[in-house]
């Protein structure tokens, strides 16, 4: 395994990290420990997690990832030797079961208290707002929507100051944001500064071949004011494994869960066919190159992986070992050049 540093601090974490968004839906406790077990056993020692997991959100399922992870924790007793992340839901139908006060002071208490008790920890050390309470353009929306009505009210500086005070606490290490806007993720820096408070360490966005849209202004922001990324879905739920160009998988992600379609257009199928042809060019695998890529970036902080079976799991892990030549990553781009972004 690689190792780097959470950005602003001296916590070694994996370059890989374990996504964990399907346990407790399409994986079983048994599984997600075996999981675990396996990553720990390969030198991860990061996990990501969040209070909605598992995906797709349901009131019957709600914070059954974190449970997983807790029972874990206590059977195995690695909390000492596992970096933790989770997130606080953003609002929205989609989890109107969980809360209706988004980030305020009473919805951030809700959130981190409720967390620890089914991560049967002491602390998160890296507390994460899942999306903005604003409207943005993320989950596959293209454009900003700017014609759309909303009742969001500026709260940087609350929400800044609740998440200082729980590091104060001692029951948060620090704080990232995800599915983050350059705006959003500067007001947040500069609220932060500007009062002398901790700033921001990562932003979780997506970040695969097929969505680069995180080089388009949030890269600079990352690099110069060291906050790194923490990229997920780096497979494009699975699409850059190359499994669903000939066929439909009946237990894939995008097949069993529609409403995660945005990697599935004929435009995705087009530059995932291109991308294979590279990778058999080089004697990879789609999967392999995929990761690889994303690994060697300058401002990825570590690379969110997430399986259902356990031979994916490892062919995952094993992309840390893949080095892309100066040849490779020309061919890639010259893809990208020609079929940017398709999924975003």
């Amino acid at each position: 395994m690689k190792y780097t540093t959470l950005p602003q601090t001296n916590i070694k974490v994996s370059k890989i990290c374990l996504g964990t968004m399907t346990w407790g839906e399409q994986n079983t406790e048994a599984e997600g420990h075996e999981q675990m077990d396996y990553a720990v056993k390969k030198g991860i020692n990061f996990f990501d997690v969040a209070e909605m997991y598992p995906v797709p959100a349901r009131a019957e399922t709600y914070g059954f990832t974190e449970k997983i992870i807790g029972t874990w924790l206590k059977k195995t007793g690695n909390r000492s030797k596992i970096i933790l992340a989770t997130k606080i839901a953003g609002p929205g139908d989609y989890t109107a079961h969980i809360r209706t006060n988004g980030f305020s002071k009473e919805g951030i208490t809700d959130a981190v208290h409720n967390s620890l008790k089914r991560l049967q920890t002491d602390y998160i050390d890296l507390y994460q707002l899942h999306w903005p309470e604003r409207p943005v353009n993320s989950f596959g929306i293209r454009d900003f929507p700017y014609g759309t009505k909303s009742d969001w009210q500026d709260n940087f500086s609350e929400v800044v100051e609740t998440l200082n005070g729980f590091i104060k606490q001692g029951k948060i290490r620090h704080y990232g944001l995800s599915n983050e806007t350059p705006w959003g993720a500067m007001r947040y820096i500069n609220e932060a500064t500007s009062k002398g408070l901790a700033k921001p360490i990562t932003i979780q966005n997506p970040y695969s071949l097929l969505n680069r849209t995180f080089e388009s202004g949030l890269s600079e922001i990352s690099i110069r004011e060291n906050i790194g990324l923490l990229a997920y879905s780096p497979l494009a739920f699975g699409v850059l494994t190359g499994k669903y160009l000939n066929n439909t998988p009946k237990d894939g992600r995008i097949t069993i869960f529609p409403r995660l379609s945005r990697y599935s257009s004929p435009q995705c199928s087009d530059a995932t066919t291109k991308y294979l042809a590279v990778a058999k060019k080089h004697g990879l695998s789609l999967t392999h190159l995929s990761l690889a890529f994303i690994n060697q970036l300058p401002f990825v902080t570590s690379n969110i992986i997430g399986a259902t079976k356990m031979e994916q799991l490892k062919e995952n892990i094993e992309s840390i070992n893949i080095e892309l030549s100066e040849e490779i990553i020309e061919d890639i781009n010259a893809i990208h050049t020609i079929m940017p972004n398709p999924a975003c």
